[in-house]
């Protein structure tokens, strides 16, 4: 698991690779993951927007930007978490996945919450210390 606190929201993340999804022959590997935001603010927020940066293994990079996250702009009281999963397709073996979610408060201040650098390692993958 991957962690990350931003002003008292804590977004969380796990991957896992599928292979049944994945057809490393054609160059296609397959990631789901879970994302878990946790609201340990007083503030009750809104995540308006996404914003990801996708790397793979060759250096190539992808960013995604969009309202919300699957269709939806959870709002979150004190101490509420909203989860939800999705999934990352790349051309190679392994990957980085980072970003962050636009958020706004009842009182309309906006911020930007850190979604933590996340690894999508495949067992087809060569593992390198960084």
């Amino acid at each position: 698991m991957y962690t990350a606190i931003t002003r008292d929201i804590r977004v969380t993340a796990l991957p896992d690779f599928l292979p049944e999804n994945s057809d490393p022959i054609q160059g296609r590997f397959f990631w789901a993951y879970t994302i878990e935001i946790a609201n340990l603010s007083r503030d009750r927020v809104q995540l308006l927007s996404r914003h990801w940066i996708v790397i793979d293994a060759n250096g190539r990079r992808e960013e995604v930007r969009g309202p919300g996250v699957i269709g939806e702009q959870p709002v979150l009281e004190p101490g509420e978490t909203f989860r939800y999963e999705s999934g990352c397709p790349l051309a190679t073996p392994s990957g980085l996945m980072q970003g962050s979610y636009r958020m706004v408060t009842d009182s309309g201040e906006t911020f930007d919450v850190e979604v933590p650098a996340f690894s999508l390692d495949s067992p087809m993958s060569n593992p390198t210390l960084n």
